[in-house]
């Protein structure tokens, strides 16, 4: 008889309302992890949910040597990048985008009156780095609610 013991491996449900929330953070973007990690067995993935309330914006910040892939779930998205974050991309529910590593954005969402939300997923980890904060009028379109 063998003395190996073989552990069972099954698939981790994350119930809504039991997702992690003591992750990487940056001003109005609040994030939740569904698979880190910090709760499941994941350990080279980090997909969560990321939520802006009307007229609210991340701080610059970026997610170092992490891809970020999202997924615009309800809302209507907007990503600042490049100098002084002067260039955007528009995004509105069912459209993807990836975020490449190290690049500087501000996320935003450009409703006053309807909540963003994202779903993310990063590699390895979600990884968050703020960066100094820019005055609202600097960024083109956008308005707080």
């Amino acid at each position: 008889m063998s003395d190996i013991v073989t552990e069972k491996i099954v698939p981790v449900v994350t119930r809504q309302g039991h997702e992690y929330g003591d992750t990487g953070q940056s001003g109005g973007a609040h994030r939740v992890s569904g698979v880190s990690i910090q709760h499941t067995p994941a350990t080279k993935i980090w997909f969560g949910k990321v939520t802006n309330l009307p007229g609210y914006r991340s701080l610059p910040h970026h997610h170092g040597e992490a891809e970020t892939g999202g997924y615009v779930l309800k809302g209507l998205g907007r990503i600042y990048f490049g100098e002084n974050y002067s260039e955007f991309i528009d995004m509105s529910e069912g459209d993807f985008v990836f975020v490449p590593p190290f690049m500087p954005h501000v996320e935003v969402n450009m409703s006053t009156t309807e909540d963003l939300v994202w779903l993310t997923t990063r590699t390895p980890d979600n990884i968050v780095i703020n960066l100094a904060d820019v005055d609202d009028s600097s960024l083109e379109g956008y308005r707080r609610a």
